[in-house]
């Protein structure tokens, strides 16, 4: 009887579905990994070591955003609020309430609250505020009605296909400067001002704003 298959074919074989298999569980961590990094914790509340209320800071006192994040119009980090920003209230208002501790604790000791990011991007993704907010994408196209969240939560997927729907067509989000960290407000014909507010604010062309070197540097 003839051999079928040559010498050392087992081996080879062998070798290949232990290549497939290795592939195969390689491909679900990546997977799995961007999933956890873009996809989950939307609309989840994440725990923090003071259950900070938007709602109430925001929606009910009026304060602005960039009262806390105070590098929001010139860096790429929005940036955190530091205890002394938080004591310029506190330190007359609800002093000895038992949930404003570990700010009391943060102020008398200067060791900083450990806030946790809520909307945190992978590594290789590049992000800038600042333009963001020049260009006229207001606050709750990407967070959402923080104003409205008695925890803080991250209202959109941040995949990579959410960033470029709005990159192919800015005119269907920009708004007015004057109207970025507005929560509530809403035009009456976004697509006629938006057409006039990317020619004025000197928008870049989609087939721009979608180039990998936008976002991958």
């Amino acid at each position: 009887m003839s051999q079928i298959f040559k010498p050392g074919f087992d081996l080879i074989f062998r070798f290949g579905v232990l290549g497939v298999i290795v592939l195969a569980i390689a491909a679900s961590i990546v997977w799995a990994t961007a999933v956890d990094v873009v996809g989950n914790g939307v609309g989840a509340a994440v725990q923090q070591p003071v259950p900070f209320a938007h709602k109430h800071h925001v929606g009910d006192d009026g304060i602005d955003c960039r009262y806390c994040h105070t590098s929001v119009e010139e860096s790429s980090f929005a940036g955190i609020p530091s205890t002394e920003i938080c004591m310029t209230c506190h330190s007359q208002l609800y002093i000895d309430a038992a949930v404003l501790a570990p700010v009391r604790e943060s102020f008398a000791t200067g060791a900083p609250l450990r806030w946790q990011r809520v909307h945190d991007l992978p590594d290789f993704v590049y992000f800038n505020h600042s333009i963001h907010v020049h260009k006229g994408v207001g606050c709750v196209s990407c967070h959402g009605r923080v104003d409205q969240m008695p925890l803080t939560w991250q209202a959109e997927s941040l995949e990579m296909q959410w960033c470029l729907d709005c990159h192919k067509n800015p005119a269907a989000h920009v708004r007015p400067r004057a109207r970025v960290f507005d929560m509530a407000w809403r035009p009456d014909n976004q697509l006629a001002l938006g057409k006039k507010l990317v020619e004025r604010y000197h928008i870049k062309s989609p087939a721009q704003l979608v180039d990998c070197s936008t976002c991958h540097r």
